[in-house]
């Protein structure tokens, strides 16, 4: 509908009904131009916008951004988000990452990858292998008939002891010492009651060793002690005159001897 120059529409006529004013000729509408599509996307290019509102792609010959400031973002009626400009080389996306609400596009700069990490296959970290803590040194406890501490043994002994023999065949018993503590001792063959961890009733039999007799406990450093049970003929160490105190631990070393009983030493061992 055509219009006069003081803003008065008419339906047809060189002059307007209202005011008489010549009116201009009605003008239609142009040709129109379809919007440029994003080659990335597809989503229509907005008037001679720089880059695509949807992925960010660059378009080329478009608007130049104002000195200063980089691109920004709007959805719906939100008011438009200021970002950095790209620190990309090549003029590629930067990547983002999205916003709380899942409203919009926020730019963040790439993360740095771990100075130390070292990646595995598939990019995943490579298991962080601990070295084992070290256990408890290994000792063994050498079981047998001993000579030496018999014959000092029946010197220092009454005329109750005039019936004992040194047996003539003692294959010595090893015995690792895995656990906190070790009973030395001599089962009942009546059966039932305490059977000793080092048991001194088998072939051939120690009379002289009480049924519990010393103990060997670890000692926080890994090493042993020897602990007599108040036996009735004691325990002593390393061929001494005289017996060690119940009940009063007495540390061990490599090699040390513990003689219980008529004849039988218990050396310790590490390694």
């Amino acid at each position: 509908m055509p219009t006069c120059p003081n803003g008065h529409r008419s339906e047809g006529g060189d002059r307007c009904a209202v005011c008489g004013a010549p009116l201009s000729p009605a003008t239609g509408p142009g040709p129109t131009t379809a919007a440029e599509a994003c080659p990335r996307c597809g989503t229509p290019r907005e008037g001679r916008a720089a880059f695509c509102e949807e992925c960010r792609h660059d378009f080329p010959g478009g608007d130049p951004l104002p000195v200063g400031y980089g691109r920004t973002t709007s959805r719906g009626d939100r008011p438009a988000e200021t970002f950095p400009p790209d620190a990309t080389v090549g003029g590629g996306p930067t990547p983002r990452a999205r916003a709380a609400d899942d409203d919009g596009d926020f730019l963040l700069p790439p993360p740095a990858p771990p100075a130390t990490a070292s990646t595995g296959p598939y990019g995943w970290p490579e298991p962080h292998e601990e070295s084992p803590e070290p256990g408890p040194e290994a000792w063994t406890a050498v079981v047998g008939a001993d000579q030496a501490y018999y014959t000092a043994m029946m010197a220092r002994s009454g005329p109750e002891a005039s019936g004992l023999s040194f047996p003539s065949a003692s294959p010595e018993q090893y015995v690792p010492l895995t656990g906190e503590e070790f009973t030395i001792g001599r089962r009942r063959h009546s059966g039932g009651g305490h059977v000793p961890d080092i048991d001194l009733s088998r072939a051939p039999e120690d009379p002289g060793v009480s049924h519990r007799h010393a103990l060997l406990v670890r000692r926080p450093d890994g090493g042993w002690s020897v602990v007599d049970q108040d036996s009735t003929n004691g325990t002593t160490v390393n061929l001494g005159a005289e017996p060690i105190t119940p009940f009063q631990p007495v540390e061990l070393a490599d090699g040390d001897q513990v003689h219980v009983g008529a004849w039988t030493t218990i050396t310790l061992r590490r390694g």
